[in-house]
C-alpha cells in the first residue's frame, strides 16, 4: 500500500476520530499556536457521554470550552501552563494546575508519571515521504503524541512546516481530520518608553555574538528594537515571536557564531503573526525541538555568551523572584525561566537577567517588596538570581549579601517607594 493510500484509509471527520476517547482517558491538546481548534470545539459534543476526562495542555492561543463549569463532570483540566482561556477556572478551582519546569515536561509523558491516552495535535500536510512537521508547537505536543496510546490529527494545510527534530510519520497517526484554517495569531507586545528604556539598558549589557532568549511581550521586543547595532547574535530560546524577524532580515541575527547548533535558530514553539509562520515555513535557519532538548540546562551552558531574559511579577528584598502568581492566585506557570536563568549561569561569558516595570497598576505598587506576598510561589531561588534591570538600572546580586541585595534593589525601584522599602529593611534587619 502506497503511503497516500495509508493515509487516505486514515481520514475521517472530527466527530468520528473523537468517539474513540473514552472516560477516564487522560487527553493531551496541542499547545500554543498549534492548538487543534477543530477537535477542540468538536469535544464538548461528547460531555454527555463522559466523565472524568484528563485534559493536558501547556499555555494556548484558543478558546478551552472544555473548562466551562456544565463540564465539570465531563472534563477536568490539568494545566502545566496557564493561559488567559483558563485562568478563571483554574483560580475557581474547576481545574487544576502542576507547577513544573518547561524541561521536565516530555518526561512526565515518557516515564509515566503523566501517561497521555489521546494526544490531538495540528500538523501540516505530509511529504513525498509521508512525514508531518508539527509547525508552531513542537516542544511539548512531539512528546506527548510520542508517547500517546491514540493520536488523532488536524493536518492543516495552513500549518508551516519547520525543521528540525519536528516531525512525525503519518503511519503514527490513527485518525487524521483535515482542515485549512489561518492559526491562532498570539498578541503582540507594544513597548513603551518605559519598556524601551528597560530594552536599552539590557542592550548595553548584550555583547556581540551572544545568543539570545527570550519570549514575547514590551520587554523582549523592546530589547530587540535595541540590538541594530549588534553583530553575529543568534537565539536558542523556548520561543520567539515577530520581532526576530527583522533582526535576521537586517543581519543582526546571523548565528553565525554559536557554539551549540550554530547557523540555527533553536526554539521549541513559535507564537506570532502569519509573517513569522510564513517566515518560519521551510526555513532552514530554524529548529524546533522537543522542550527537553531546548530548555536543558546543560544544552543551553553549551552556548557561549547566552543571555536569557525573563521577567517577574514581584522580587523581595532578597532577591526571590515570584514569576507564576498573585499571591495565592496563580497565574501563569513556571515556564522555563528557572531552565534558562540556570542554563545561562554556567555559559562561558552568560548573563542571567530577570527584567520589569518598576510598579504596577499606575505606580501604584511596587513590584520590588520587602517580602513576596502572601502565598506566592518562588519561581526563581534568591540563589539563582544574577541580575535585575527596570527602567531605574540594573542590579547585580550574585555574590551579595542579603544587605547588598537590598541595597541594590532598592537603588533600582521607583523613586516614591525606596523610602518605604529602606524603612522595611531595616526592621526586616537587612540593612
Amino acid at each position: 500500500m502506497t503511503g497516500s493510500a495509508i493515509y487516505r484509509g486514515k481520514v475521517t471527520d472530527a466527530k468520528s476520530a473523537l468517539a474513540h476517547i473514552k472516560s477516564g482517558d487522560r487527553v493531551y491538546i496541542g499547545g500554543g499556536s498549534g492548538v487543534p481548534i477543530t477537535l477542540v470545539n468538536t469535544l464538548t459534543e461528547y460531555a454527555p457521554s463522559l466523565r472524568d476526562v484528563e485534559i493536558v495542555h501547556v499555555l494556548i492561543f484558543a478558546d478551552a470550552p472544555y473548562v466551562a463549569p456544565e463540564y465539570q463532570a465531563s472534563f477536568r483540566h490539568n494545566a502545566l501552563f496557564i493561559g488567559p482561556s483558563v485562568r478563571e477556572a483554574v483560580q475557581a478551582g474547576r481545574a487544576d494546575f502542576t507547577p513544573i519546569f518547561l524541561s521536565e515536561i516530555p518526561d512526565l509523558f515518557r516515564d509515566g508519571a503523566l501517561p497521555i491516552d489521546a494526544a490531538l495535535i495540528s500538523v501540516s500536510p505530509p511529504d513525498p515521504h509521508g512525514f508531518c512537521s508539527f509547525g508552531v508547537e513542537v516542544g511539548t505536543s512531539k512528546p506527548a503524541a510520542d508517547s500517546a496510546r491514540l493520536i488523532i490529527a488536524e493536518v492543516n494545510r495552513q500549518m508551516p512546516r519547520t525543521l528540525g527534530d519536528s516531525f512525525i510519520h503519518i503511519s503514527r497517526l490513527d485518525h487524521v481530520v483535515e482542515v485549512d484554517y489561518p492559526l491562532p495569531e498570539a498578541p503582540q507586545g507594544g513597548s513603551s518608553d518605559l519598556h524601551l528604556r528597560i530594552g536599552q539598558r539590557i542592550a548595553e549589557m548584550i555583547p556581540d555574538e551572544a545568543t539570545l532568549q527570550m519570549g514575547i511581550g514590551s520587554i523582549p521586543d523592546a530589547v530587540l528594537k535595541n540590538l541594530g547595532n549588534h553583530k553575529d547574535l543568534g537565539v536558542h530560546t523556548e520561543l520567539f515571536s515577530d520581532g526576530v524577524i527583522d533582526m535576521v532580515e537586517q543581519g543582526v541575527i546571523t548565528c553565525a557564531k554559536k557554539t551549540f547548533h550554530p547557523g540555527k535558530i533553536v526554539a521549541g514553539f513559535l507564537f506570532g503573526s502569519k509573517r513569522l509562520y510564513d517566515f518560519a515555513n521551510n526555513n532552514p535557519i530554524i529548529e524546533l525541538h522537543p522542550t527537553d532538548y531546548v530548555n536543558d540546562p546543560f544544552n543551553i551552558a553549551k552556548n557561549d555568551k547566552m543571555v536569557a531574559i525573563n521577567s517577574a511579577i514581584e522580587i523581595d528584598l532578597t532577591g526571590q523572584v515570584c514569576a507564576d502568581s498573585i499571591g495565592p492566585r496563580i497565574y501563569s506557570g513556571v515556564g522555563g525561566q528557572v531552565d534558562f536563568i540556570r542554563g545561562a549561569a554556567h555559559s562561558k561569558g552568560g548573563l542571567p537577567i530577570v527584567a520589569f516595570l518598576s510598579t504596577a497598576k499606575n505606580d501604584s505598587i511596587s513590584r520590588i517588596t520587602p517580602m513576596l506576598k502572601e502565598g506566592a510561589g518562588v519561581v526563581t531561588t534568591r540563589n539563582d538570581v544574577h541580575y535585575v534591570v527596570t527602567e531605574y538600572g540594573v542590579a547585580l546580586l550574585h555574590g551579595k549579601t542579603i544587605r547588598q541585595r537590598a541595597k541594590e534593589l532598592i537603588n533600582i525601584a521607583h523613586p516614591k517607594f525606596r523610602e518605604a522599602l529602606t524603612k522595611s529593611a531595616g526592621e526586616l534587619g537587612y540593612l
